[in-house]
This record gives structure tokens, C-alpha cells and sequence, in this order.
């Protein structure tokens, strides 16, 4: 049987991510009643960090232990990968005495080259390029509040990064539209954007970008790796924050997501974050659940 990975959005189907939500909505319902669910008693999950990270190690490593297996950390500064190692070899070696892998690296290519020699599934905790993780819990939290994001408009305001990526990966899965604004000199990455152009539009404008849109989603301006053009972004973003303005274009029900950590009076404000439309604190709780449920089906396979 092939090994599955988890290393962008599009990897999985529709009809895995259903079962996958459908996992997660009984592992949260289970957690919110202390009630235990030790699927994954004697596995362990090996967690590879190259990028600093809060949500990510917490939500991975206090999943794996609520789920009755183990959970090992590694920084690249604290083991032989961070010496030279090759990918390939570490992959061969880790994937021996582990069940699962979870790496938050640098460039794509790096989990990907880890992935073809593992012996266990690989799931992308981060990359330059995608965050499936985080969106997945989006997509999730979503749901949990307006129902199904089919046929919805999702705008997003700021950078062309990871997160974006990944969105548009998840439209042409779930059947919504992305309503895209980036600065100028920040565009789409070409050779990143899905094949279906249908499924986003650019808006020069952010304002016009969040107009009759039914969930509005925005990130840091400067993401790890780009420490160094931080004064740059911060001159090319003005006004690309999320503010009340931009949120009255949206619909009334709105909600406004951001997958954290967050500048308050950067690219949003704190009464749109801090506001009533905010779901960011259960969007990050979600992480918590729906890895749960992935870790589940990647080790076990689909459970009756």
C-alpha cells in the first residue's frame, strides 16, 4: 500500500478532507467532554522544526500525547540535519523509528526530497510555499460557523505567501472563490497558482477585494525567511490593512480570519481582530482538532 503524505492542500481529495473534518468534529467533541481517544496509543510522531513555531509544536505535540502516543522534537540546530546531513539520509534513518513525521522547513523541495524516503508519512507543518495545515483548520473553523464553504467568496488582503497558496489549492477542492489584493510588486507567483484561473480574481483595490465576500482572511506582511525587506513591506502595504471600512464591503456576516501571530495596526486592526466577526482564537484551537484527525488517517488508514 502506497504511503499517503500530507505535503500540500491538493494532495488529499474532497472526499478525504470530509472524512477527515468529520474525525476532527468527534475528536473536539470528545476533547470538550474529557473524554479520551487513544487511537494512536504506542505511535509516535517525529517533529522536524527549521522555522520557529508556537501554534504548530503545541497543536501537533499536545495532539499526539492526548491521543495516547508520543512526540519527539527536533530542532535543525540540535541535530545532525543542521550539520550537513542529507535530507535523504535523515528521512531513511528517522522514518525507521517513527510512525509519523512533521516538518516545518524553509523551501518546498525539502519536504518533498524527505517524503520520497520515508517509510512513514510525511505531513508539511510549513513552507515557503504551502501551509495546509493552517488552512485546513480554516476551512474547518468555516464550516463549524456558516456551514459549507461551497460557492462562497474568501478575500485575501496582503501578501502573496504560503497561506495564499494553499487557499487557492483549497478552492478548486472545496468549490469556492478567492478574491485576491496585493500590493504592488507582491504578485501571484506564477509558477504557485493553481491551473483554474477561474477560481480567483486580482483586485487592485483591497477594499474592492473584500466587496460580497463571506470570509476575510489576511497574514503578517513580513513572513519568516523575509526578516530583511521588513521596512520595504511596510512602506509597499499601506493600506492593505483589514480595518472596519474593509470589513463593511463584506457581507454582514462576515468572518474575519488570520492565522497568527498578529499585528495589530499592521495588516489588521484591533477592532476587526478583537471584533465580534473574529474567529481567530477557535481558528486556532481548530489546528489542535483537525491535526488530531489527520494524524489519525495518515497512521490508521479510515476508522469505522
Amino acid at each position: 500500500m502506497a504511503i499517503k503524505h500530507f505535503l500540500q492542500f491538493s494532495d488529499f481529495t474532497l472526499d478525504e478532507f470530509e472524512y477527515v473534518m468529520g474525525r476532527a468534529r468527534l475528536i473536539k467533541r470528545k476533547f470538550k467532554n474529557y473524554e479520551p481517544h487513544p487511537t494512536l496509543a504506542d505511535r509516535t510522531l517525529v517533529m522536524v522544526f527549521e522555522k520557529n513555531s508556537t501554534r504548530t509544536r503545541l497543536s501537533f505535540e499536545a495532539g499526539m500525547h492526548q491521543m495516547g502516543g508520543a512526540a519527539i522534537y527536533l530542532n535543525t540546530r540540535d541535530s545532525q540535519l543542521g550539520r550537513g546531513e542529507p535530507v535523504e539520509d535523515a528521512a531513511q534513518v528517522m522514518s525507521r523509528m517513527c510512525d509519523v513525521i512533521m516538518i516545518r522547513t524553509f523551501g518546498q523541495e525539502i519536504i518533498e526530497r524527505f517524503a520520497a524516503n520515508s517509510r512513514v508519512p510525511v505531513i508539511n507543518g510549513l513552507t515557503n510555499e504551502y501551509h495546509p495545515c493552517q488552512v485546513l483548520a480554516d476551512v474547518f473553523t468555516f464550516i463549524e460557523h456558516r456551514g459549507s464553504i461551497a460557492g462562497k467568496t474568501v478575500a485575501w488582503i496582503g501578501d502573496a505567501n504560503n497561506m495564499l497558496y494553499t487557499w487557492l489549492q483549497a478552492a478548486e477542492v472545496f468549490d469556492f472563490h478567492v478574491n485576491v489584493s496585493t500590493p504592488a510588486g507582491y504578485p501571484i507567483d506564477p509558477a504557485l497558482a493553481i491551473a483554474d484561473k477561474s477560481r480567483y480574481t486580482v483586485f487592485a483595490d483591497p477594499a474592492d477585494a473584500c466587496a460580497g465576500a463571506h470570509l476575510v482572511n489576511t497574514d503578517v506582511w513580513t513572513s519568516m525567511g523575509f526578516e530583511e525587506e521588513n521596512a520595504a513591506r511596510l512602506k509597499a502595504f499601506d493600506g492593505w490593512i483589514v480595518d472596519a471600512a474593509k470589513m463593511a464591503r463584506a457581507k454582514s456576516d462576515a468572518l474575519f480570519m488570520h492565522c497568527l501571530p498578529a499585528h495589530r495596526g499592521e495588516e489588521v486592526a484591533a477592532e476587526v481582530i478583537d471584533g465580534p466577526q473574529s474567529v481567530v482564537w477557535d481558528e486556532a484551537e481548530n489546528r489542535l482538532h483537525v491535526q488530531k484527525a489527520l494524524l489519525e488517517y495518515l497512521v490508521l488508514g479510515r476508522l469505522a
